[in-house]
């Protein structure tokens, strides 16, 4: 099929800043995009040929945007999958697939199948609701990691319960409790597909949290590890995506134990944030090869040229309102320095509203930059 300058149409489910460095590449290709979001502002909006406002968790938007296009993918979990299904039953490619996407939506059956197919992750146990975990309380060992099953984004929806009493401001809905693994790393591994059977991982990316926040401060390519545990990671993910069956991009997150064993925390079937490094750090950005990937066209090298670590931008707390990037001038003048704003005009503590990266032959100096970068621009509002 003719995807360049023609009459082919991509389908892409969200319109969030994932979407908008999608459409990056789109535009070079100049690939017609449609895109639905349920936000009149959505990000997205400024970049894609035609944009639909709606919602993405109803079934008949979605069944009757997907119509509309050739080729359906997605930039968010959160979407009608009955509406997918019945799309691809019909013919339309969707890629992920809903079935893919059926088994990662909710993270207790996630978990599951981790557990049906001799993947390594950490102990745990469902419950259909907060009062069913309350219950059982006595059999589970403090601290444990709560996580809510569905809903759930950037640390919302994750809670590590050291006390009885962190319980009690926890919504009543169906979730997880995780045995909690002491880990020396937080590492990801981004694996791109296409339908003929070409599959590539990108190098493994070490991440750092902030402590309160529970969302990835900064990204670190290649991460500071040994190199065996280094090639555990990438077969673990490697193995995780064909077990999933999956077509396009799949970020798998992982732990790195003290005993350096490789274990997966949770997959995102999508565009990730840990892999923002590689537009400016890598041979080809993860945005253009899940482009590839669904496209079924010949993956790009996933090799980094350089170093690379992104800063996420954050909205500051006590700040809601119209966004200031304060400061961000001064960065713009340091080498290395690239900023990504992600088009959100009301920023509110915590909320992502762009990214930075730095690249450099040095990683010691990348990261020595990018903690410049953090205290030196602030997201603020009027």
């Amino acid at each position: 099929m003719n995807y360049f300058s023609s009459d082919f149409k991509l389908g892409i489910l969200g319109g969030g800043q994932l979407g908008k460095m999608l459409l990056f590449d789109t535009r070079k290709f100049d690939i017609q995009t449609y895109v639905l979001d349920p936000s009149n502002e959505a990000p997205s909006r400024m970049a894609c040929n035609q944009f639909f406002q709606g919602d993405l968790m109803d079934f008949d938007t979605v069944y009757n945007f997907g119509k509309k296009v050739d080729v359906l993918t997605f930039e968010i979990e959160l979407v009608n999958l009955e509406a997918l299904e019945k799309l691809e039953n019909e013919g339309l490619k969707v890629y992920p697939s809903p079935k893919t996407l059926r088994k990662i939506q909710n993270k207790g059956v996630q978990k599951d199948f981790y557990a049906a197919n001799n993947i390594p992750t950490a102990p745990f146990e469902r419950f259909e609701n907060l009062d069913n975990l309350k219950s059982k309380i006595n059999d589970l060992k403090l601290p444990f990691v709560w996580k809510c099953t569905e809903f759930g984004y950037d640390g919302n929806g994750v809670k590590i319960i050291r006390e009885i009493t962190d319980l009690d401001s926890l919504p009543n809905v169906e979730c997880i409790a995780e045995e909690m693994i002491p880990f020396k790393n937080e590492l990801a591994v981004i694996v791109c597909q296409n339908p003929s059977g070409e599959i590539k991982t990108y190098p493994v990316v070490e991440m750092e949290f902030h402590p309160e926040a529970n969302q990835v401060e900064y990204v670190i390519c290649p991460a500071r590890i040994d190199e065996k545990v280094a090639e555990k990671a990438r077969a673990i993910a490697l193995n995780v995506s064909q077990n999933f069956n999956h077509v396009g991009l799949l970020a798998v997150e992982m732990f790195q134990t003290q005993n350096d064993e490789v274990i997966v925390n949770e997959v995102a079937p999508r565009p990730h944030n840990s892999g923002h490094y590689s537009i400016e750090a890598s041979y080809t950005s993860q945005f253009e090869n899940h482009l590839r990937a669904i496209l079924d066209l010949p993956l790009g090298n996933t090799d980094s040229k350089v170093a690379g670590i992104m800063v996420n931008l954050v909205g500051e707390e006590g700040f809601s309102g119209n966004v200031v990037y304060e400061n961000i001038e001064k960065i713009l003048g340091w080498n290395g320095v690239t900023p990504h704003i992600y088009g959100k005009k009301e920023t509110r503590p915590f909320r992502k509203m762009g990214h930075v990266t730095i690249v450099n032959s040095d990683i010691k100096e990348a990261r020595k930059i990018a903690e410049d970068v953090k205290n030196t621009i602030r997201v603020i509002s009027k």
